[in-house]
């Protein structure tokens, strides 16, 4: 029995060792191309046009404000706003709006065939856009952007896709741009709330800027090189042409999958298109102070990960995919299970001395003093490692003014945010098996309740 268990903590630790080995070199990888990244040149925003799609569901609070900002500093750019069958006034606010100004459009929706998904709201807007240009206008000098309600691009936004290495270069299909939390410094998340409630809440929020300007960012600078940089649902630009391809046929530029953006991102590059990346330039958009709305917003993004594996085999044997892109996607689309196998694997060392510490306890001391400390610290630092680092390059690279002893403590604290990854692969996993693919609306930090309820989709 003892020999039985001495092999399954050792068969474990080398598990559970070889995976944080490979992670552990996958960030020293990314992190290159992350610390030594040089500014793009911009362009001329003036040699293209630019529209801006909006998908839209009980957005009232925010839409209007957002159509101000975006006429005001983007007068180049059309926005194509689609209701998705809302519930409070946002279609009257773009309609107001639209009477008064011939560069926005109202896109609307209606039930049953509305709230089935961002995707579905996308092709809408694409299909408008396509009926107002009519046939013979020139497809490739057209740029669509995704951007959210309350989506704030940086100003050089245009000026910054539109240079010589983005789509200034013929080739470049798509561009996806850097993701920031608006309310990354805001103190109270939560007005009239307790001291506690308000410190999680602004450090998570934190949380989600980091990882996005830090970790999200590296690995989208790094599949620069390997060919698989992936779109994002904010800040997403794509040529009109790439998109036409996409939907040839009778079919539709955005998928189905819950991960819609990523999924457009890999029909791109399937189609012969080149994806780009640019931290130059970035959205604002809010931060989730909630952890039970981040958990639901994180499952949906995990599910949809899970979707994507049906486009592995086409990957894999794709002539646009060079054998490191293609193995980075596997990597990518491989998180969601391998995360279910670490929560397996992981606590099987851990579980093991606890119960050796109570039966024990003198073998356990004499093990630890005989070197065993070595063991249980190296796993300790392989697993948490990766993770700390990215506080003190987020201090360095985008928030200097945090300060580095806190960079330093946000890297702790990534290390345990970390872990919603775990909790949601979970539930993204259980909504697979129970054939559930509904699609809803993640709310806003100032909403209290979310009107109507999302067509369900499931099976």
């Amino acid at each position: 029995m003892i020999g039985s268990l001495s092999y399954l903590l050792g068969l474990t630790q080398a598990f559970a060792l070889f995976l944080s080995v490979m992670f552990i070199t996958y960030v020293l990888t990314i992190l290159r191309p992350y610390v030594r990244k040089k500014p793009d040149k911009a362009g001329d925003p003036r040699h293209f046009r630019w529209h801006i799609f909006i998908p839209c569901r009980d957005e009232e609070a925010v839409i209007g404000e957002t159509l101000h900002y975006l006429r005001e500093v983007f007068p180049l750019a059309r926005l194509w706003v689609v209701d998705d069958a809302s519930e409070d006034r946002t279609a009257e606010i773009v309609a107001g709006l639209a009477a008064r100004d011939s560069m926005i459009h109202l896109v609307r929706r209606y039930l049953p065939a509305a709230r089935t998904g961002k995707g579905e709201a996308l092709n809408a807007a694409y299909t408008a856009l396509d009926s107002w240009l009519g046939p013979g206008r020139s497809r490739t000098d057209q740029v669509v952007c995704v951007l959210d309600a309350d989506g704030r691009p940086a100003p050089n936004m245009l000026a910054v896709c539109a240079g010589e290495r983005l789509f200034g270069d013929p080739s470049i299909g798509a561009v996806q741009i850097d993701v920031w939390m608006s309310n990354r410094g805001e103190r109270t998340p939560f007005p009239g709330a307790g001291r506690f409630r308000n410190f999680f809440g602004r450090t998570l929020v934190r949380m989600q800027d980091l990882e996005f300007r830090g970790a999200i960012s590296a690995i989208q600078l790094s599949r620069r090189k390997t060919g698989t940089v992936a779109m994002g649902g904010n800040g997403q630009l794509t040529r009109l042409s790439a998109l036409d391809k996409l939907a040839a046929d009778g079919k539709r530029p955005w998928g189905g999958s819950l991960l819609e953006d990523f999924e457009l991102g890999i029909q791109l590059l399937l189609a012969g298109e080149r994806n780009e990346y640019t931290s130059d330039t970035w959205v604002e958009q809010e931060g989730l102070a909630s952890f039970k709305r981040l958990i639901t917003q994180r499952t949906r993004w995990g599910q949809g990960t899970m979707q994507c594996a049906k486009y592995l085999p086409e990957v894999w044997w794709s002539r646009n995919f060079t054998g490191l892109g293609a193995l980075e996607v596997l990597y990518y689309l491989a998180q969601p299970w391998m995360q279910l196998f670490g929560t397996l694997i992981y606590p099987i060392p851990l579980s093991f001395l606890i119960w050796r510490m109570v039966v024990d306890p003198a073998g356990v001391m004499a093990f630890m003093a005989a070197g065993g400390w070595i063991l249980f610290t190296t796993y300790l630092a392989f697993g948490t490692l990766p993770f700390l680092v990215w506080g003190p390059l987020y201090w360095w690279r985008c928030a200097p003014e945090i300060g580095f002893l806190r960079g330093v403590g946000y890297g702790f604290a990534y290390a345990l945010y970390i872990y919603n990854f775990y909790i949601t692969s979970w539930r993204a996993a259980f909504r697979l098996l129970r054939g559930r693919s509904g699609w809803a609306k993640t709310r806003r930090n100032s909403e209290t309740h979310l009107r109507g309820a999302p067509v369900a989709r499931d099976s």
